[in-house]
């Protein structure tokens, strides 16, 4: 085994003490209120690279939370350059009643640590900080160059991060960009994710009555604007799951029978999916399996729905105000803005008399699909396969990380999507957590890829 190897496997209760501490910080960067907890987190980020021997180790101000910067650049000018990715922000932990266990104090149960953030994505950004330790404190030449960037507010759909990229071109010019913020298909299956859901976000305002009114006095002679925003809610798709905004899917990309082979072949179970999440059927657009739908299809969700009294016992009020949030994942092709518009005036057009409404676009991002054939994607599949000695799988992925489109257009750098944690890690979600197994081999599968690039390259020219 390789002095790189040897040294992870050697210093993992080190390595785990390490990232609880990193999980200990509440670096929630939608909140005001954790601001300084932000910044200390990228102060965590920033020593670890720098303890590392990373060189040039920076904290890079933002208008909002900072970016930190690291990289070592001696494998020589004619190797490939990675550009490391992460995230260091996490999620609000609401509802904390939901919780086994205090979600900025890091529990081992059942070999897994449980933390906001603990797979989303500390726990998967730290993997490649420690592998490329374990080159740089043995005296092993790494085989690559590497730079890293570790954001703080990815979380909120990294506001100030495009910005910093078309800033920092020549700084931050790569080969290939390596994120780890993604799941593999299964428990002990290695997998890839080729290609990503694109996002857009808005906010609906319905206004009725100058004020609220008393439901008694006014209830049917005036517009209610929480039964109004029901009413265009209701009309966002049909019955059998399909969204109805006009031109909604003019530009979607048709799924070819080479992916629906793709798909049919991967290892799900219907039953078990059904089970885990305690529902009594999955439900999607018609003519699609629950795996096409969710990473292959474009989709249309309501997040979040208010409006009216919300407090204990009985108010007879009839509300003058409503609101909703809603996201769409997108496919290739599909632009954001175009659907952000779409959905607007649909909404407009589907507004009952009475009220007004007001439709506020927030973050957004494009759908991504990564070249099956590009040598840093071989090199990465061949390190998975090494460390879990399985075959690896290739998915798609429901979820949305706009990044990765932008380093496509910024950067003209190809992005490998190598995640290690699960679908079931509970992200976003009451008792976040990430196998300690694939802390440990996520570690082991980063060195080995650092190690497997210059040679598919060689190849594929």
């Amino acid at each position: 085994m390789s002095a790189p190897l040897t040294y992870l496997q050697d210093h993992q209760g080190r390595f785990q003490e390490e990232l609880f501490d990193f999980l200990r910080i509440p670096s929630i960067s939608a909140d005001p209120d954790y601001t300084d907890n932000v910044q200390d987190a990228a102060r965590f980020v920033a020593n670890q690279l720098e303890n590392a021997g990373l060189h040039n180790v920076t904290i890079e101000q933002t208008d909002g939370h900072p970016i930190v910067l690291g990289e070592h650049l001696e494998a020589g000018p004619d190797k490939p350059v990675i550009l490391i990715y992460g995230h260091y922000d996490v999620q609000p932990p609401d509802p904390l009643e939901q919780w086994s266990s205090p979600p900025f104090e890091p529990v081992i149960r059942d070999g897994k640590v449980y933390a906001r953030g603990a797979s989303d994505d500390k726990g998967q950004a730290f993997t490649h900080i420690k592998s490329v330790e374990s080159y740089l404190k043995t005296n092993t030449p790494l085989p690559v160059n590497v730079k890293f960037i570790i954001e703080g507010e990815e979380e909120i759909g990294s506001p100030n991060l495009v910005p910093f990229l078309k800033k920092h071109k020549e700084r931050l010019a790569c080969d290939m960009v390596l994120v780890s913020d993604t799941a593999m298909f299964a428990k002990d299956t290695p997998s890839i994710t080729y290609g990503l859901r694109g996002l857009t976000y808005l906010e609906v305002e319905v206004t009725g009555p100058n004020r609220d009114l008393h439901s008694g006095v006014y209830g049917g002679g005036v517009q209610n604007p929480v039964n109004a925003l029901c009413e265009m809610i209701a009309k966002l798709k049909d019955e059998t799951g399909i969204v109805q905004v006009p031109g909604f899917y003019d530009a979607v990309r048709p799924l070819s029978e080479k992916e629906r082979k793709a798909y049919a072949a991967l290892p799900f179970d219907q039953d078990a999916y059904n089970s885990q999440l305690e529902i009594p059927e999955a439900f999607g657009e018609s003519g699609y399996s629950t795996l096409e739908r969710v990473s292959g299809r474009p989709s249309l969700d309501v997040n979040g729905i208010w409006g009216g009294y919300q407090g204990k016992g009985a108010k007879t009020v009839l509300p003058a105000k409503a609101y909703a949030k809603i996201s769409a994942r997108l496919v290739p092709d599909q632009e954001p803005i175009e659907i952000f518009k779409k959905i607007e005036s649909y909404l407009h057009q589907i507004a009952p008399p009475g009220v007004s409404i007001h439709v506020t676009e927030h973050h957004g991002g494009h759908a991504v699909l990564v070249d099956l054939d590009f040598y840093g994607l071989k090199a990465a599949a061949a390190a998975f396969k090494e460390v879990y000695q399985k075959e690896v799988l290739f998915a798609r992925e429901g979820g949305s990380i706009p990044i990765v489109a932008d380093f496509s257009k910024t950067l003209g750098a190809t992005t490998i999507l190598m995640g290690f944690g699960l679908n079931t890690d509970s992200i976003h979600s009451p008792n976040e957590h990430f196998h300690l197994a694939d802390f440990e081999r996520g570690m082991l599968t980063s060195a080995r890829f650092f190690d497997l690039v210059e040679s598919y390259r060689k190849d594929e020219s």
